[in-house]
């Protein structure tokens, strides 16, 4: 890929006087052009993505198409696809969309198809009560036990999936806080509870610290020779799994080339195909495969996960929007948020470039959210009056599941809604006539008016999908995927790595051996502090 600094580019530059021109223009001001709905619209499949409510014209998407182009895009897109060691640092191809491809690439795929047959084949003897627990009994439970990657994605998909679960309970633990274990496992019965470990490397120390506190409570209940029957791995590290007590035909593999975060396509999603079935957690990887298509081919201007990333390098460095908020207004997505935290802050938090020099720019997005109606009530008192700029994306679906349409009206009229009075505001001349209308007298609407005032011209890009489907979820997903790698190429860092997760938990690493010597430990006065505290407590 081209190592292109996006600030010296023809393009930044324009932009930066471009956002002059632009920056105070109102959204209202904007919308005098009655086909911008239609001119900032992208409509591909059951995905509407509405866009126009963004503080952009058509010179601006222009400009930022430029940038794209001068920053190499195309060529970043083939090379992301093609299978080049595109995380350079590690030395590794980015291919997680080599899991979900149904096309012609043969990047893999014999390997993949492997592996997919052997997720299928389990989980569906794990459902139907072929595969039994020790003493015979059918499985009615399953518990995930990973952290991160391993945790994030398939935890999300199954809450998302939910109206498509099967009979199966499944159960996810992820912090190394033992009160979180004890609280999951209490009321399992160990007779019909199936244990899936998820670590690549079988060396994640709350990943590894939460499996053996679940072997003993197990081994406690029903011996060591019965382990066979209730624990599977999805690792790489076939020593370590043995030295566990798994079976080796009950270990899943994974491939190096898959980054942690977006694995839930992998073997990591085993915990998903087991919650919904097989056929949906293949539907949610075509689902996928269809936006992953869609983003190699569509023209940029007209291109979804193109668009949107470079509204958020719009918002991000010309702005200065550090944040951006996700809001989906279906319950189903409750997780979605937490998800796409790690995915897009873990990517693209990186303060040097892919030169190997710091950066003098800003790169990344705080990312932030919860579903629609309950934040409106919570956080949108901010959004909508608070000083600071928080574009924001708003997830809607046409169609409710248990088709109910006395909700799903009142929910989706709160999503229109809040678009629009998020873009328009309230002005003070509208406050002041709405309060006289109201019988209130001339020196309260003097003192209360102030405060009813709304600036409006708050950013909303607006995805509307026909329903939510193992299909059209893999699709959202690989979109916020694509918008990630996207911003990456512009902001020339490596998108692909996570040396910033490792410095704390190496650090960890000593402080616990420390407890037994506080004496000695070399740490500064407040560190040292508090573990003196910790200790004596």
């Amino acid at each position: 890929m081209k190592n292109v600094n996006p600030t010296q580019t023809k393009a930044w530059q324009q932009l930066q006087l471009h956002y002059e021109t632009i920056k105070s223009t109102h959204l209202k001001t904007l919308f005098e052009d009655e086909n911008r709905a239609k001119t900032f619209t992208i409509d591909w499949q059951d995905f509407l993505v509405d866009y126009s409510k963004n503080r952009i014209s058509e010179e601006t998407r222009t400009l930022l198409l430029q940038l794209a182009e001068e920053v190499g895009l195309a060529e970043a897109i083939d090379s992301y696809f093609g299978g080049d060691a595109i995380n350079a640092t590690e030395g590794r191809a980015v291919m997680h969309t080599a899991l979900r491809d149904y096309g012609d690439n043969a990047f893999a795929k014999a390997e993949v198809s492997q592996v997919k047959s052997s997720i299928q084949q389990f989980t569906d003897r794990i459902i139907n009560g072929e595969h039994k627990g020790a003493t015979g009994k059918k499985i009615t439970d399953v518990v995930n036990i990973g952290i991160g990657g391993s945790d994030l994605g398939p935890v999300m998909v199954v809450e998302a999936l939910q109206y498509y679960k099967n009979h199966l309970n499944t159960h996810f633990i992820s912090n190394v806080d033992g009160d979180h274990v004890m609280e999951i496992i209490k009321d399992l019965d160990p007779e019909t509870t199936l244990f899936v470990i998820v670590s690549k490397t079988f060396t994640t120390q709350e990943t590894l610290s939460n499996a053996t506190t679940v072997r003993e409570w197990f081994v406690n209940a029903l011996g060591e020779k019965a382990i066979g029957s209730h624990f599977v791995a999805v690792s790489t590290n076939l020593e370590a799994i043995q030295n566990f007590g798994i079976a080796s035909e009950n270990v899943f593999p994974m491939w190096n080339w898959v980054g942690g975060r977006f694995s839930l396509w992998s073997s990591v999603g085993l915990s998903i195909a087991l919650a919904v079935g097989y056929d949906h957690f293949e539907a949610l990887l075509k689902g996928a495969h269809e936006m992953d298509v869609h983003f190699k081919q569509a023209p940029f201007d007209n291109n979804i996960p193109v668009i949107t990333a470079l509204l958020s390098v719009w918002y991000n460095n010309f702005f200065g929007a550090e944040s951006e908020a996700v809001i989906p207004y279906t319950q189903y997505l409750h997780r979605l948020p937490a998800y796409l935290q790690q995915a897009i802050m873990e990517s693209n938090g990186k303060s040097v470039d892919r030169n190997g020099n710091l950066i003098d720019y800003e790169t990344g997005n705080i990312i932030w959210g919860e579903p629609g109606t309950n934040s409106q009530h919570a956080f949108f008192q901010l959004i909508h009056q608070g000083t600071k700029l928080i574009p924001a994306d708003f997830i809607g679906f046409k169609k409710s599941l248990y088709g109910n349409t006395d909700h799903h009206d009142k929910l989706m009229a709160n999503f229109f809604a809040q678009t629009e009075a998020l873009m328009n505001g309230k002005t003070i001349d509208e406050v002041v006539r709405e309060l006289s209308k109201n019988g209130v007298s001339q020196k309260d609407i003097e003192q209360l008016s102030p405060f009813k005032v709304f600036s409006g011209n708050k950013p909303t890009t607006t995805i509307l999908i026909d329903k939510l489907t193992p299909a059209s979820l893999g699709a959202l997903i690989a979109m916020y995927e694509h918008k990630i790698f996207v911003q990456g190429v512009i902001w020339n860092i490596y998108s692909y790595d996570q040396w910033g997760v490792e410095l704390g938990k190496q650090l960890a690493k000593q402080v616990l051996t420390d407890f037994n010597d506080l004496e000695n430990a070399h740490h500064d006065g407040s560190t040292q502090q508090l573990l003196t505290l910790y200790k004596k407590s």
